[in-house]
């Protein structure tokens, strides 16, 4: 198991001081999935404000056993070298099927030229990777995403 990088804690005790938040608060750290640069280009969307949305698909929190998110949840967001960047607060949390995910949730994602088209041909491709190589299952459009909707709250 690896050792988180220093900066996270690091940057959570910034923030529950600066915020006056309770220490027992508990949060995450995580980078954005796929490859090292477009994982640090979502960060850095989130950082200048044009991304306040992520998805996932159920099928991989199910199959890793890890807790969904809820509203609520703080998280710190890490670049892919594990050096906190920001934290974040979910603001919302929905299951919705790939293939009914909707053109505004697709423009909160920030992404490319904000386009449900763009979201959908680009996840497409990462979920099926991700899916494939993480649980060893076949992508389909109607799978559960998890659509969770975030603000930035500190960087």
């Amino acid at each position: 198991m690896s050792t988180e990088h220093p900066s996270v804690k690091k940057m959570w005790n910034e923030f529950i001081r600066a915020l006056n938040i309770d220490p027992k608060t508990g949060y995450s750290s995580w980078p954005f999935g796929g490859d090292e640069k477009s994982a640090n280009e979502l960060l850095e969307l989130v950082i200048q404000g044009q991304k306040r949305a992520t998805a996932s698909l159920y099928d991989i929190y199910e199959y890793i056993n890890e807790p969904l998110p809820r509203e609520g949840d703080y998280s710190v967001v890490k670049d892919r070298e594990g050096i906190a960047r920001c934290i974040i607060k979910t603001t919302g949390v929905e299951m919705i099927p790939f293939n009914l995910v909707s053109q505004e949730f697709a423009r909160k994602e920030g992404e490319g030229d904000l386009s449900l088209e763009y979201w959908r041909r680009v996840h497409r491709k990462f979920f099926a990777q991700d899916l494939q190589e993480t649980a060893g299952k076949k992508f389909k459009e109607d799978m559960l995403v998890v659509c969770e909707e975030f603000e930035l709250v500190f960087s």
